[in-house]
């Protein structure tokens, strides 16, 4: 297994109605017609993954004026987004420059994950995406028909793309990227095997953690395929047993904090 270290790194937060993490708490029974939801503060996050062949950032969080008119306007009053800087602010309060990246991993193309890829515009860096989740992106951003959280000023530059395919790519030794479409049709979870453990950055297969654990739906917005999903929960499951793995969602408000343990 590889020497692998991990830093997280913080990227604001989002501040969500609990209705669009799990599906069933917007349901009105006879006691509790009106049922009330709380709105839940959930990280941001990037991840620097230091490999012996490569140092490489899992995600580039949200675009820094996603607050201020870059996402569409339906959205704001879903998501509301606090504490957004630059990818570039953020890798240095982590201890880390954009010069020192070598690769960039993107879970998916959503707007909160991809929203930093224009500070490898131009560049060499290889970004890595599943091809089912970049074509799907582009005809979401493009035509209107597919997804709105794809925005084509997120992704449309000129970067040098490596598009996995299949169940399963391996950019990295001992780095495996696994298809586990559902929440999006590309998205893809890091396994990462290291020394002493291994750490599967499941991203939005999980928005929170009770998503994967409990088997708790998100909102049917926020899901492209239940059915995928439920098959994706199902691979997660056996690969998080196989390996004894430590699984990480894209938003569970102590992701962040987990990692600086790990």
């Amino acid at each position: 297994m590889a020497d692998i270290s991990l830093t997280p790194v913080r990227r604001g937060r989002l501040v969500v109605d609990e209705g669009y993490l799990f599906e069933d708490v917007g349901l009105g029974t006879a006691s509790t017609p009106d049922p009330v939801h709380e709105r839940v503060e959930c990280p941001v996050y990037n991840v620097v993954v230091e490999h012996p062949d490569a140092t490489v950032l899992w995600d580039t969080g949200s675009h820094p004026d996603a607050a201020d008119g870059h996402w569409p306007a339906g959205l704001y009053d879903a998501f509301t987004h606090e504490g957004l800087r630059p990818l570039a602010a953020d890798l240095d309060a982590a201890g880390y420059q954009l010069t020192d990246i070598d690769a960039v991993v993107q879970s998916h193309l959503h707007l909160d994950h991809a929203g930093g890829l224009s500070a490898f515009a131009g560049t060499d860096v290889p970004v890595y995406v599943h091809r089912e989740e970049f074509e799907f992106a582009y005809v979401s951003a493009k035509t209107g028909s597919g997804d709105v959280a794809y925005l084509a000023d997120d992704f449309d530059h000129d970067i040098d793309w490596r598009l996995v395919t299949g169940d399963r790519g391996t950019p990295f030794r001992d780095i495996a990227l696994v298809h586990l479409p559902g929440h999006s049709p590309g998205l893809v979870a890091t396994v990462l095997h290291r020394d002493a453990d291994t750490v599967i950055l499941a991203g939005d297969v999980g928005f929170v953690d009770e998503n994967v654990t409990d088997r708790r739906p998100m909102d049917g917005s926020l899901l492209w395929s239940k059915a995928d999903w439920f098959d994706s929960l199902g691979r997660l499951a056996d690969l998080r047993r196989r390996h004894d793995a430590v699984v990480l969602t894209g938003h569970d408000p102590e992701a962040p904090d987990r990692l600086d343990s790990l």
